[in-house]
């Protein structure tokens, strides 16, 4: 009990010191931790710490190698991504006489470091039943345009700029009970804590759901489900959409999930090969749906192999389908877009679809590598890099064509500390 207690402070210290993270499938991380993010995101069926079992499926707190004793992974992720835009706007200018700011070249957000701290930990309660407990910043977006352009082309340049920081932290208590000896079942309760900025003040406001998962394993081979109910956080007064110069509320519900998994071991404690795969319904999430975000698939594949016992060699990979349509076709005076009760200008709204949360990268490629210092400690490193991928989108403006263009990639690099005890 004194123990769970320090791991409880440690969490709370640990999230106050939590940044954003950004895009990577949809708007969530393809997994936390240097392990499992290493292995392509894998961890539905075979999680190999305790902060991906909670993170990945509850269940697994049963059957890791951290198992029958307890665990702690402190974990922090250096995210570093490069979002762009060009907006070809040579027909408003035209039309404005020439006023308006920004340029037909590319503009670099400024929003390019992330610091993304994580802690985990699995303790048994009895020889069939475990506790874990995690807390981790698991989604988010950002992007700093300011001085570059605006969302309305007829205000003073600065007055609207192009402005988001949206994150997402969990702490996520976990219970795991074995019901046969090659079976196990788990349970989380996801504490949301969520912040929202667009550009004149962040925002921030709770929410809460569950996790749910299933793993059985049968000798070399593993498998695994869990799903993830939707979990809504509304963020208050953060931005006026309708121009009525009241701000308004926005609620983004993350959405609902689920995931299954399959995980061999060939040559037992030497290698292991993961397949997952996870559909994210964004589409019928409030927030995203109106912004024109559709359900995304997830496929990852990961592999571990020690070709001595204290050392791990890791690799892996992930795609994930861009959730963001393209609406190519609109027109910037006309009918506006019916968002959460608030008509929003066409031409502001596209601009911020796809300049202000460019959550497009697609392919990661992972890697890492793992050495047991001690009996009780060992160091974890990986890296992932999500590939160059670009969204265009066309329309016209006073009959005039106009397009709105983002890229994005990302490399990360993560560190853990694994103590067991």
């Amino acid at each position: 009990m004194k123990k769970l207690v320090v791991v409880m402070f440690v969490a709370a210290l640990f999230l106050s010191f939590a940044g954003p993270s950004q895009a990577t499938n949809g708007d969530n991380l393809i997994a936390i931790g240097p392990i499992a993010r290493a292995m392509g995101g894998v961890g539905i069926a075979a999680p190999q710490d305790a902060i991906s079992a909670v993170f990945a499926n509850p269940a697994a707190m049963c059957f890791g190698p951290y198992c029958p004793g307890s665990e702690m992974n402190f974990d922090v992720t250096f995210f570093m991504p490069k979002a762009e835009t060009r907006i070809n706007n040579t027909a408003i200018n035209a039309f404005s006489g020439g006023t308006i700011s920004g340029d037909t070249g590319w503009n670099d957000s400024d929003s390019d470091f992330f610091v993304i701290p994580a802690l985990g930990i699995s303790v048994p309660i009895t020889q069939s039943l475990r506790f874990g407990f995690a807390a981790y910043g698991v989604s988010g977006l950002g992007v700093d345009y300011r001085n570059e352009f605006d969302l309305d082309p007829f205000t003073t340049p600065g007055d609207q700029d192009v402005y988001s920081n949206l994150q997402i932290l969990k702490v996520a208590p976990n219970l795991a009970y074995m019901i046969t000896p090659n079976w196990s079942v788990g349970a989380s309760v996801h504490f949301d804590y969520g912040s929202l900025n667009l550009g004149d003040k962040t925002k921030s406001n709770t929410g809460i759901g569950f996790q749910l998962g299933t793993i059985y394993k049968n000798g070399p081979i593993s498998v695994g489900a869990v799903y993830v109910s939707p979990q809504k956080i509304n963020h208050d007064a953060v931005a006026d959409f309708d121009g009525d110069g009241h701000n308004d509320t926005l609620t983004l519900e993350s959405p609902w999930s689920v995931g299954f998994g399959i995980a061999v071991e060939p040559i037992e404690k030497v290698l292991l090969i993961e397949a997952n795969a996870k559909y994210l319904d964004w589409g019928s999430a409030e927030g995203y749906d109106e912004f024109g975000w559709s359900h995304q698939w997830v496929l990852s594949l990961g592999a571990q192999y020690r070709p001595i016992p204290k050392l791990a060699l890791r690799a892996g990979i992930n795609w994930g389908e861009n959730p963001v349509e393209d609406n190519d076709g609109w027109e910037a005076f006309g009918p506006p877009v019916r968002v959460q009760g608030k008509n929003v200008n066409r031409y502001q709204y596209e601009v911020l679809r796809i300049a202000g949360f460019p959550a497009i990268v697609e392919t990661h490629l992972t890697a890492g590598i793992g050495y047991q210092v001690t009996k009780t400690i060992s160091l974890d490193l990986g890296y992932v890099h999500a590939f160059e991928n670009d969204m265009e989108e066309t329309g016209t403006f006073a009959g005039q064509p106009v397009s709105i263009e983002s890229k994005l990639y990302e490399d990360s690099i993560d560190l853990g500390l694994t103590w067991r005890f």
